[in-house]
């Protein structure tokens, strides 16, 4: 169904479009991401739980949807802002048209809009909620849905996304816990192909539960929303420290600081796309896909153990870490890509030594 829509910021300002979906106000914190391609994974990461998503790339479904893009089983983001709406179908794997996957997924979305002008607005003046809507008979009140929206995220989104039950994904010789906080199938994908045996535990299981499962490592998985809300997990993250090797990746990478006594901040408008720039400190730059509107606060390292292994060269925010003593390491970035560069796929291999 589509009809004539609206998505309405905190900060008043108003964008019409045409709504498919549902006319009922909708809200959530507004992010934006400047990926030309990869659009079902992105769409399909849970990460972007209790999120709008404004695709600032003009035209937006071109190659259709397929088996061959879930990052997870379904999307979990609040709704999806597009400029064009392509009616092509044209991948020889794609299954479905964007409004087939709209249908099928009951997924809000408004396209016809200035979604470049949308994303200047957000990085001028920071991250804020909005609501997509079908009618502006009460602009007051949906200025007030639009701020609730943002508070979303500091509600408990992991929980929305992880798996509930534990399960057992492939047959490899080395086995590695994986720690779901709304994991993408790239990082499984990652470690399947390197030849490990996964074993993928919900957000909320204890540490001698995973110490029990006999692991050689452990990954901590991206998920959405504030790291300061996944209380739960620190403290059993903390049981775990020096016993087991650990690799954080995105949220895992911010709650693993976080328990060594670090701490993060919320960003002016965050990192979403597949074309970030990082340093090494070892001297090499790579081009990263990333994810993420929280960073670790440089400044909080001191007396952690910690050290920044990478950074970013935009904005100087830390973009990796590890440990002077344990076996610990850390990106903010996605070394699985899905989509984007594959360039610091290595790091799975530098994890997987540290296991050995």
């Amino acid at each position: 169904m589509m009809s004539k829509g609206y998505i309405v910021f905190e900060n008043g300002t108003v964008f019409t479009g045409i709504l498919h979906g549902s006319p009922q106000p909708i809200g959530g914190e507004a992010v934006f991401n400047t990926s030309m391609n990869g659009y079902q994974e992105i769409i399909t990461d849970p990460s972007y739980a209790g999120q709008i998503l404004v695709m600032t790339y003009p035209q937006i479904g071109n190659y259709g949807f397929g088996e061959y893009g879930f990052e997870a089983d379904k999307p979990a983001l609040q709704a999806l802002v597009v400029k064009e709406m392509s009616t092509l179908n044209g991948h020889y794997e794609s299954r479905w048209s964007f409004e087939e996957f709209l249908d099928r997924f009951h997924l809000i979305c408004l396209s016809g809009v200035d979604t470049r002008a949308i994303a200047r607005m957000i990085r001028i003046e920071g991250s804020m909620g909005a609501v997509i809507t079908g009618s502006l008979d009460n602009l007051a009140r949906l200025r007030e849905q639009a701020v609730l929206g943002k508070s979303l995220l500091d509600s408990d989104l992991v929980k929305r996304v992880s798996r509930k039950q534990i399960e057992v994904i492939g047959d490899g010789a080395r086995h590695i816990v994986l720690w779901d906080f709304g994991t993408k199938q790239g990082i499984i994908k990652s470690l399947l192909g390197r030849g490990c045996r996964v074993t993928a535990v919900p957000a909320a299981t204890k540490a001698d539960e995973i110490l029990s499962l006999n692991p050689e490592g452990l990954v901590l998985s991206n998920g959405p929303g504030n790291p300061e809300s996944c209380h739960y997990v620190t403290r059993e993250l903390e049981k775990l420290m020096g016993r087991i090797p650990i690799f954080g990746i995105c949220l895992g990478h911010q709650l693993l600081a976080l328990t060594l006594g670090a701490h993060t901040y919320k960003m002016t408008f965050g990192h979403r796309g597949g074309n970030h720039t990082v340093k090494d400190l070892n001297g090499k730059c790579y081009v990263s896909s990333q994810n993420h509107g929280y960073a670790v606060d440089a400044d909080s390292l001191g007396g952690t153990g910690l050290k920044v292994s990478f950074m970013n060269l935009n904005d100087n925010t830390v973009e990796g870490l590890y440990h002077e003593k344990l076996p610990l390491l850390s990106v903010q970035f996605h070394p699985e890509a899905k989509p984007g560069p594959q360039d610091t796929g290595y790091l799975f291999d530098k994890f997987l030594a540290m296991t050995a």
